[in-house]
């Protein structure tokens, strides 16, 4: 029968929390480590002094003072936790145990390859040490341990020349055969112990009958009040109430004004003065605006102090305070949430002048610049402002037209607005075609990938990159078909391919990444065809790779109706403004049979059915090929109705005779 003890020293114990911490730590670890991938962005990132000097000044606040840096709680719990970590192991490593495997020939201290002669002799020359008739004690022994050494080594001895107790330390691991089975238990005794109960017992309920349904009652509550993309449940029925089916820039903007909110920890009584003068000096610029974006602020001071923040930054007008400052740092970082919610809402209803609107704002509040006007994006590069952005000739309409423009002035200017424009992503496409996997053409109902083959503009100044002398159609094909029948909805690059790096937005709080989204619409109907997808990573030209693109894919059922559908493709940036791309595109849709027989899944040795039968009733209802009857057909049928009749009167002339 198994005996059970605790352990005494809490060893176990120590190896599952120092097992438990290894798994945690490491890649908790590995996730505060720099990636090689952001030394990649950094070398492809905007080179103007501006966006170098912002990139900097971030990295600074994320750091802190230099003898004084600044952790967050993953940092701080990832050093408490390698602190433990090395504790623990240095405590187990100095634990000494005692649990030892019986072994006869070190008892005997011979070698295992001893000879039956030299074990004898051996057990005479330490018997004679160690019978208690014989030894004489010495100062610090005791007759006990004497008589102890003794039995033992009688044991050895025996295990070694004994055959049956021989026999018996190699079944059981000792000379007197099964022992007592002892199960370890890895808690400390302490914690068993009757003088510590009540302390046990107060932490188990603290832990299961206070922390635990805290926290699960502050995640049910939460969740109720927020919806999946991390918003409010009172703002996500804002969006849903008030935003309209025609909803330009303007309006999408004023809808997220309703329900912006400062961040918790901010307070109002904070820089109540600086806030008061921002107040001011915006509504005096909103007042003189062509097409004011806000009739009149909220009554609310925490929803009006947060507005004030928002469209100061719009307006770009400096903020002083560095709490206040911060602030609005931390505000404009929540706003993707917000508009990204609000998009949610929208696609649910195939809005599409709406939709447009949202992800169009995204790329105005990065780069500061109000929403309405197209001769704003001028303003997103160093060193240009709103008004000088509206005050430029109706001739240039492009950035390579503007780059142009300050070199003819000789704009001191000109070499940082042409660092901006050389890494401001242009998006190229080579190719948007609609794929149905195994299928030469789109029928009804089928699913249907749009696959788009897009890369960024290594050139924008009129130079121009050399194509491949060739490309392998086949090869192309193939890679497209691999790419269509995996899960991914990105086809994989190399990582050493040069993508576009950190976007040039010297006025947003933080170091942004740039991104687009693919909206596949019907114009025509203003309606949305396909929720709108996000995509990233898209690499720079390079001519002298055979496939000088990244596919993308977007899956859809087609139409139920045979016809051609005209839609449009909007690749829309977030981040920066004036950058976006539209193409027109045409999907086929076709009868199934149009369809060849092998591709309708038919075989050829299966005859078409007839067409008076139930299955050529069926198949004449799918549009399929069925057998009609003819004259012959039914004259045979006859014929052998008229043989089976005479043969059947044979035979029964025949059973009569």
């Amino acid at each position: 029968m198994a005996s059970y003890h605790y352990d005494e020293a809490g060893t176990m114990a120590l190896y599952f929390i120092i097992t438990f911490l290894f798994l945690v730590l490491v890649p908790l670890t590995l996730s505060l480590s720099r990636p090689a991938t952001q030394s990649k962005m950094d070398m492809n990132a905007c080179q103007c002094q501006e966006c170098i000097d912002q990139r900097a000044h971030i990295r600074k606040q994320e750091r802190g003072p230099l003898f004084l840096p600044k952790l967050g709680r993953k940092t701080m719990f990832v050093i408490g936790g390698w602190a433990l970590f090395a504790f623990l192991s240095y405590k187990v490593s100095n634990i000494k145990s005692d649990e030892k495997v019986y072994d006869p020939f070190e008892i005997l201290e011979i070698s295992r390859s001893a000879t039956e002669k030299e074990i004898k002799s051996r057990y005479k020359k330490l018997s004679k040490l160690f019978h208690p008739d014989k030894v004489k004690l010495a100062v610090n022994q005791t007759m006990e341990q004497v008589e102890a050494r003794f039995v033992e080594l009688t044991k050895a001895y025996k295990a070694l020349t004994d055959e049956t107790i021989r026999k018996n330390w190699e079944l059981y691991g000792h000379p007197d055969g099964r022992q007592e089975v002892s199960m370890g238990i890895a808690l400390p005794k302490w914690i068993i112990e009757g003088r510590n109960n009540i302390w046990v017992l107060g932490a188990y309920g603290l832990v299961f009958g206070g922390a635990l349904p805290a926290v699960v009652g502050q995640w049910w509550f939460g969740s109720r009040k927020k919806t999946k993309d991390g918003v409010e449940a009172d703002t996500a029925a804002t969006f849903f109430k008030t935003v309209k089916e025609e909803a330009g820039v303007d309006e999408v903007l004023a809808t997220v004004s309703k329900v912006i909110q400062p961040p918790k920890q901010s307070k109002a009584s904070q820089d109540a003065d600086e806030a008061k003068k921002l107040e001011g000096v915006v509504r005096e610029r909103l007042g003189k605006s062509e097409s004011s974006i806000l009739a009149q602020f909220p009554q609310d001071e925490n929803r009006k102090r947060a507005l004030v923040l928002l469209y100061a930054h719009l307006l770009r007008f400096p903020v002083e305070s560095a709490s206040l400052k911060k602030e609005q740092a931390d505000l404009l970082l929540n706003t993707p949430a917000l508009l990204n919610a609000m998009l949610n809402i929208i696609t649910v209803r195939n809005w599409l002048t709406p939709t447009l609107a949202a992800m169009r704002l995204h790329a105005c509040v990065t780069q500061a610049i109000p929403p309405g006007q197209p001769k704003l994006k001028f303003a997103q590069l160093p060193g240009i402002g709103e008004e000088e952005a509206l005050q430029l000739p109706n001739e240039v309409e492009t950035l390579d037209d503007f780059v142009g423009y300050l070199a003819e002035k000789g704009d001191g200017r000109v070499d940082q607005v042409k660092k901006a424009v050389a890494r401001l992503p242009r998006l190229e496409v080579e190719d948007i075609t609609f794929k149905v996997i195994g299928e030469r053409i789109v029928t009804p109902l089928s699913i249907v990938h749009l696959l788009l083959k897009l890369r960024l503009s290594s050139a924008r100044s009129g130079s121009t990159s050399e194509k491949p002398e060739s490309r392998n159609t086949e090869n192309d094909e193939r890679k497209d078909e691999e790419f269509l029948n995996s899960r991914k909805d990105a086809e994989d690059i190399d990582d050493m391919d040069p993508t576009s790096g950190w976007a040039h937005a010297p006025h947003w709080p933080g170091i942004r990444k740039p991104g687009w989204w693919v909206v596949l619409a019907d114009d025509k109907m203003s309606r949305l065809v396909q929720p709108p997808m996000k995509i990233t990573d898209v690499p720079f030209s390079d001519p002298r790779k055979e496939r000088n693109y990244r596919s993308y894919r977007m899956q859809f059922q087609a139409p139920q109706g045979v016809g051609v559908y005209t839609w449009k493709v909007y690749l829309v940036s977030d981040t920066f403004v004036g950058e976006e791309v539209v193409r027109d595109v045409m999907l086929k849709v076709d009868d199934v049979s149009a369809l060849n027989t092998d591709e309708q899944g038919y075989e050829d040795e299966i005859s078409d059915p007839e067409e008076d039968s139930l299955a050529g009733q069926m198949a004449a209802m799918r549009g399929h090929s069925v057998k009609k009857r003819t004259e012959d057909d039914e004259s045979d049928e006859e014929s052998s109705t008229d043989d089976d009749d005479e043969k059947n009167d044979d035979d029964s002339s025949s059973d009569s005779d």
